[in-house]
């Protein structure tokens, strides 16, 4: 691939080392990517909020494309650009179905405010089962109706004992296209966004703002919510101890995210 127009990354267990931290080497290849005017765009699962902190040790602040592609972040400016979300009446009928089809689990939905520090509390909302099972001081704990009762742009369910791939599975029989479903953890959490809405599609909006074609982008990942991104890009890289479906759709494959993989591939023109 000649040096591409655009740079693409996705964040947990691509951009980040296992301890969630941008290590210097990771650091000042992007700072370096930033300086020479290349875009340099993070496409996370990850909601605005959690962003803040890793734009400050990246030393670099841009566009993102967040909660799997449902929302433009500008994290210079700390502004959501635009959002794509899905409607309470889908949410109701989802949750009702996959209750149904899958006992025991629970539900959370994020939502988006004008900022990442905006009004926090409003931002997060889930069953208290879903918070007794993944502890996170972000959640406001509410009942199921407050959860399904104003669009989101994700819904987010958990289980304790059933494997992501498990709940996948059974969820796509059951959702079919209502939604987007997607998944980037093995640990009982799969994650749904409107129809039509992926990676793909957020990268392809931020291409666009740029003027740069899909063949003059490069992106990383490592998990099946990166697929879709690493199908579009002319040169799609995931990291060696990525999901074998991440594995499957790239063009390339780099070192762990424990050896630098990102860096280690930029390197060559930065």
């Amino acid at each position: 691939m000649r040096q591409p127009r655009l740079v693409a990354s996705d964040v947990d267990g691509t951009l980040l080392d296992p301890m969630e931290r941008v290590t210097p080497r990771t650091a000042s290849t992007v700072r370096r990517v930033a300086a020479s005017g290349t875009p340099l765009v993070l496409v996370t699962g990850r909601p605005p909020r959690w962003m803040p902190e890793v734009v400050t040790d990246l030393g670099v602040a841009g566009l993102a494309v967040c909660a799997n592609g449902a929302v433009l972040y500008d994290a210079s400016q700390d502004r959501v650009l635009h959002s794509r979300r899905i409607d309470p009446v889908v949410l109701h009928d989802v949750v009702h179905d996959l209750r149904h089809e899958i006992p025991g689990c629970s539900f959370a939905v994020e939502r988006v405010t004008d900022g990442a520090r905006d009004r926090p509390h409003e931002q997060f909302l889930a069953e208290r089962e879903f918070r007794r099972t993944w502890p996170n001081s972000d959640i406001r704990v509410v009942g199921t109706a407050e959860v399904v009762g104003r669009p989101a742009v994700k819904l987010l369910v958990l289980h304790e004992e059933w494997t992501s791939e498990e709940m996948a599975s059974v969820a796509r029989e059951v959702i079919g296209t209502e939604l987007q479903l997607t998944y980037s953890t093995g640990a009982g959490l799969i994650e749904f966004s409107a129809p039509g809405v992926d990676k793909a599609t957020g990268l392809r909006d931020v291409a666009d703002r740029f003027g740069v074609p899909p063949a003059d982008v490069i992106a990383f990942g490592d998990m099946p919510n990166d697929v879709p991104m690493l199908h579009w890009v002319g040169h799609g890289v995931a990291m060696r101890n990525a999901h074998p479906a991440a594995l499957a759709a790239a063009d390339e494959v780099t070192t762990t995210n424990t050896e630098d993989g990102v860096a280690e591939v930029l390197e060559r023109w930065w």
